[in-house]
Order: C-alpha cells, then sequence, then structure tokens
C-alpha cells in the first residue's frame, strides 16, 4: 500500500481537483491522508468525502507530513502538495519503478499548471536541475519507503526548505533518488500572481542563503 500524504492550510480553491484526481489510486487499495494546519476556509469539509482519513496538526508543511506518516498504514509514503494533480495509475508506475530499480526514495518530473512557453523552460529547468543536483522539492511529489523516512528521522520541523534538507539527508543514508520522467501538474499562481522573473530571483536568492546557512525562519518570512 502506498500512503498519499497531502498537508493543506485554506486549500478549498484547489483541493477537491487534487483529491478527485486521486480516486482510482483509492480504489487501487492506496490510502490518502490529508493533515491540515489549521484551515479557516472549507478545505476539509471539501476534502472528507474524498480522504480516508483527515488529520488535524499545527501549521507547517514539515509537521504536517511528520503527522501523516506517523499514522499511515502504507509501506510506501508519498508527500503530495495540495496543488499537484496527479495522472492516473501514477501509483502502479511508482511502485514498479521502485521495485526494478531497488532505489529507496524518488522524486517526478513536473509541468506547471499554466501551458506557456515561458512556463515549459522553467519547468524543464526545475526537472533537469533535480536530476543533476539529486535534489528534490515537494512540488515533485517525493516518495520512499517507511523505513527509509524512519531511518532518515522523517521531515526537520523547519518552516522553509524541510524538501531541500530531507533530501540532503536522504542522498547521504540511501542514495540518489529514482527520477521518474512522469509529470505531475502543480499550480503556477506563485509565477502567475509575482512574475516569472522576480519569481526566479526569489526562489534562487532563498536557496543560495539557505545553502549557506541562513535561519529558515528569516527565509519564510521572505518567501511569503
Amino acid at each position: 500500500m502506498i500512503s498519499i500524504i497531502i498537508p493543506t492550510l485554506n486549500e478549498s480553491a484547489t483541493i477537491t481537483h487534487t483529491l478527485t484526481a486521486l480516486q482510482p489510486m483509492r480504489e487501487h487499495g492506496q490510502q490518502v491522508l490529508l493533515v491540515d494546519g489549521g484551515s479557516l476556509d472549507n478545505t476539509i469539509a471539501l476534502a472528507e468525502p474524498l480522504v480516508d482519513r483527515v488529520l488535524r496538526s499545527s501549521a507547517g508543511r514539515a509537521a504536517q507530513m511528520n503527522a501523516g506518516a506517523a499514522v499511515a498504514n502504507g509501506d510506501l509514503l508519498w508527500f503530495v502538495h495540495a496543488d499537484t494533480l496527479i495522472p492516473t495509475d501514477t501509483d502502479v508506475l511508482m511502485q514498479n519503478a521502485l521495485d526494478k530499480s531497488a532505489k529507496a526514495w524518488g522524486r517526478f518530473d513536473i509541468r506547471l499548471s499554466v501551458d506557456t512557453a515561458a512556463l515549459r523552460i522553467i519547468a524543464q529547468l526545475m526537472n533537469w536541475r533535480s536530476r543533476l543536483s539529486g535534489v528534490a522539492t515537494g512540488d515533485q511529489g517525493i516518495f520512499m519507503h517507511r523505513d527509509t523516512f524512519v531511518q532518515v528521522g522523517g521531515f526537520t520541523d523547519i518552516p522553509l526548505m524541510e524538501d531541500i534538507e530531507i533530501c540532503k539527508r536522504l542522498k547521504k543514508a540511501a542514495g540518489r533518488p529514482l527520477c521518474l520522467s512522469q509529470k505531475l501538474t502543480t499550480s503556477s499562481r506563485r509565477w502567475e500572481k509575482h512574475g516569472i522573473l522576480p519569481t526566479i530571483i526569489l526562489m534562487w536568492r532563498l536557496r543560495l542563503a539557505y545553502w549557506l546557512g541562513a535561519d529558515p525562519v528569516n527565509l519564510a518570512r521572505q518567501y511569503r
């Protein structure tokens, strides 16, 4: 079984689409867990008919994903953002690819939800960067064996860069990730709202600052 763990906070605009795409996987026997960090909209009401369980947690993706993993039944843990659309049968593809590769963890390629030439290039560059570095972002649907998650101690409870941080420990403990070319569709809302160039500059500036040792709490303030 795969346990699909989705952290949410005020995601009523996207959560129904995300969860509807996962219903064929529930029919395959996969478990869908939604971990809410205190939504003030109707995220939970929309989600309840479409998930196996709704959990409530303190806000913060790391804390929410750890809370989901703590009660998950699956041998595989798959962490999916609330604004990500997953193609049908991606669960089967992931299971088969992991079995053949003997890898302990991995991620998918992504595309952005608005299909423009500029955003296609950005998504491709993100996928290439991940392949070269062996580091994934949460948008890429990071997955791993439960034993591997336990081995590395789960997500560090920091307000930003929790995905980058766990990838560093996963690489050290279990080697490089399995990089699947199947594409998940992630929201381009930040790119549309703030502009492509400003968003690129912000992301690279925050990532560089993190690698140089900046406090994730301060980086989270800048990100918001």
